[in-house]
This record gives C-alpha cells, structure tokens and sequence, in this order.
C-alpha cells in the first residue's frame, strides 16, 4: 500500500562542508516535502557556508568557494525553511544523526528555534540499514530498480531517498504504512541532544561520553559545575549546550 499519510513529511538532504556539527556548514539543502494526499513540493538552495570548503568535501560535491560565493547565508533564507517544514514530520537518508542535527544546529547560529518537541522522524537509512544494510545508491537500486545517477546531488539523494520509503512500505508489510508504525518498527531513540552527548535511560538524563558516562547530568552537574563551564566553553553543537543548560538550570532550581 502507499506511504499514509496525517500530515507533511518533509525528506531532507544536505551537502556541506564536513561532517562536524559543531563547525560544519551547509552548502546545499533540498526539502521535498510531501502532503497527505501525495502532492510534491520542493525546496531547493545553495547557500554560502562562509568558511572554506575543505577539497576533500569538494571532491564529493562538487562545490567550491568560488562556486557559492554570490549565494544567500543560511540566515537569509532561515525563515523561509522554516515555514516550509513547519508542521511536517521529517525524514531522509541517515538524517536522524547527520542532516536534522545540523539543520537545527543552522537554525540556532540564525537565531531561530526549529520546534522538534511534536515531529516524528523516520530515518530510511534505518530500516534499509535493519532490512538490507547498504547504501543509498544501492537501496535505490535495490528497492526502486533504478540507478541513482546524479549521487550526492541533494534534490537528486532527497527524492531517491522518498521513492524508497515509499518502496519499503510497499515490500514490508510489518513496516505498515504509517510514519508511526514505520518507527514502532525500528524504534525511537531516546536522545537529549541531537549529538547524542546525552541520552534517556529510564527517563533520566545521562551522560553517553568521556569520564562521566552512564552518570544522570543532573548528579554531576550538581557535584561538578565546573563540568557544565567546561561544556559550555568547550567545541560542542549549540544543541548540546542548549539542552545541557536547561538541564542545568533546572537542577539549579531544585535546590
């Protein structure tokens, strides 16, 4: 059966300038978004990052300095993405861990908060990964009998990665065809920040790297406030610091 749809889901793709959350940018960002009743819409910008492109990021893209250099900021067209996804649920290929972390990243350097509280994600880079564990160009193959030729194009990589959604839910039949049977399926993370520098454990904070991993924040923040300056002055996503001072501030009250 066909992808159901209750309301838009908006398939992101980006090229950037490496993978770093904290320091990256993107250089090109596609949104094809679908409505409930199957029409397409699209987003398409290259954008300035307004750092160096690295050569090695060059060599996958195809962008350069020069190439971007008379194109908008993120920030000039920061509102205009955000209406466009406002009320859709999001999806793409391996966006859970790299494309929706650094948009929102983007949107907080622009000032502007991307409300993520009530949005499903469903990442098609999981379930292909629990069902065929390959790669893009070979889920396309795989599941649309279709040869991705223009990789690495973001509108190309966003609408291939919607067709094998689509394809998937056709294939599967314990998939469902819902975004909320698609994630019963493979299961929501349970993150606090998009880096994953935190996650939920029984519905409590802890920590997920370096000395105090596996240790709720809170209890460390409360031992350790050095350690939240630390963070705070520290090469971390703006997410991360944003979730990690409200964990702070919120301890500080309880005491």
């Amino acid at each position: 059966m066909p992808l159901q749809l209750t309301r838009p889901l908006a398939f992101i793709d980006l090229e950037t300038t490496g993978v770093n959350l904290a320091c990256d940018r993107i250089i090109e960002i596609a949104i094809i978004k679908i409505l409930p009743d199957g029409t397409k819409q699209v987003k398409h910008k290259i954008l300035n990052p307004q750092i160096p492109i690295p050569q090695g990021s060059s060599d996958i893209h195809g962008f350069t300095d020069e190439m971007v250099k008379a194109s908008p900021t993120f920030k000039e067209v920061a509102n205009e993405l955000k209406q466009f996804i406002d009320n859709a649920d999001l999806s793409g290929y391996n966006s859970n861990r790299f494309d929706i972390p650094l948009l929102v990243e983007e949107f907080l350097r622009a000032g502007i908060q991307l409300d993520m509280s009530n949005r499903r994600m469903v990442d098609v880079q999981h379930v292909f990964h629990m069902m065929e564990k390959r790669t893009l160009s070979a889920a396309y193959q795989f599941y649309c009998n279709k040869e991705l030729c223009d990789a690495h194009s973001a509108e190309a990589d966003a609408t291939a990665t919607w067709e094998i959604l689509e394809a998937q839910t056709i294939r599967y039949q314990n998939l469902g065809n819902t975004l909320d049977s698609i994630l019963e399926f493979t299961g929501e993370e349970k993150i606090v920040d998009f880096a994953r520098r935190m996650i939920m454990d029984n519905d409590i904070e802890i920590f997920n790297f370096g000395k105090h991993k596996g240790r709720p924040v809170a209890d460390v923040l409360k031992a350790e406030p050095q350690y939240y300056d630390w963070m705070m002055k520290g090469d971390f996503p703006l997410h991360t610091k944003q979730k990690l001072t409200e964990i702070f501030n919120r301890t500080l009250l309880k005491k």
